[in-house]
């Protein structure tokens, strides 16, 4: 049935035979994963302040910095539509039913992408600007069409694109690169891997016959549980940097820790049972996983100062 399904999604490729409405072209800027993205932008423009970050910013950078997200995410739809259509996780998105035809979505692309990244160089600042296009460039061209197709580290490669929401939110508020704003980065940039490679697990099927090399295709499932067990201390090391720095407190190693953990346990569970429901149930938990981390950042950030407890030992000095 699934297989089914698939092959009219892309016969629908060829001929639309449904008008397109609104909730199809919301649904090319992947808005739950955009969601995610603002989340970690918005906590970025937080922490870069010593008190409250300047409305402005707030407002025109989370816009901006929205829009540019959708665009790079519909980018993505349109250059994957044969591939989605193959897939029975994405055949049912609008381009491989073909509510949106290829050129209306690189339309609707382009007039979010121009929207975005013109109010972040207008009204916030233009390093903001420029560092989101460089991001939406990173994940819509040299991620999605080539790194993906071309290697299974596509992911580990490509992540910086995906890495760079709470940078972007700090430099719309202090308009410099800053290093506690790239450890922020960092932290994404090491969790992604096993996020994305635990629900690689699950769909491999799906990416084998699409003909992308995940690395659960090439490499196998055991090689890749290994690979998120490796990935996830990896992860679990670069949390500590913003202790290490000073950026956090005690507030923050607690909830850090407790996540951590749970993430590791499941990290072990996908090693020792990949076949099984784990690797889905570690992909669900990553995403908390990350909303969480960012907001335990935000409130060790407002309530450590109030507690005495900032900032932590200098542990270079030990």
């Amino acid at each position: 049935m699934a297989e089914q399904r698939m092959i009219s999604g892309s016969s629908a490729l060829l001929a639309s035979t449904e008008a397109a409405g609104w909730r199809d072209y919301l649904e090319l800027t992947k808005p739950r994963v955009v969601a995610v993205m603002l989340l970690t932008a918005i906590v970025g423009m937080f922490l870069a302040a010593p008190g409250l970050p300047p409305l402005s910013a707030l407002l025109f950078g989370t816009l901006g910095i929205a829009l540019a997200a959708g665009s790079a995410a519909a980018v993505n739809q349109v250059a994957d539509r044969h591939i989605d259509a193959r897939m029975a996780r994405t055949h049912r998105r609008p381009l491989p039913q073909g509510k949106v035809t290829a050129g209306q979505g690189l339309l609707f692309a382009a007039v979010l992408g121009v929207s975005g990244i013109g109010m972040l160089v207008i009204l916030v600042n233009p390093l903001t600007g420029w560092l989101t296009l460089a991001s939406l460039i990173g994940y819509a061209l040299i991620y999605t069409m080539l790194l993906k197709r071309a290697t299974p580290q596509n992911i580990v490669i490509g992540g910086i694109a995906g890495a760079s929401p709470p940078l972007l939110g700090w430099v719309a508020v202090t308009g410099s690169l800053q290093p506690d704003g790239l450890l922020l980065v960092l932290i994404i940039f090491a969790w992604t891997p096993p996020h994305f490679w635990s629900l690689c697990i699950h769909k491999r099927d799906d990416y084998a016959r699409a003909g992308v090399p995940m690395l659960p295709v090439t490499h196998g499932v055991d090689y890749t549980a290994l690979q998120i067990v490796l990935y996830s201390l990896l992860m679990i090391a670069t949390t500590m940097l913003p202790l290490m720095t000073g950026m956090c407190g005690l507030w923050y190693l607690v909830g850090v820790s407790v996540l951590n953990m749970r993430f590791l346990q499941w990290a072990w569970r996908v090693y020792q049972d990949p076949l099984g429901t784990a690797p889905m149930a570690m992909f669900y938990y990553s995403i908390t996983y990350i909303m969480a981390l960012f907001v335990v950042l935000l409130a060790d950030h407002y309530l450590a100062p109030s507690f005495g407890l900032w900032p932590v030992p200098d542990f270079w000095a030990l």
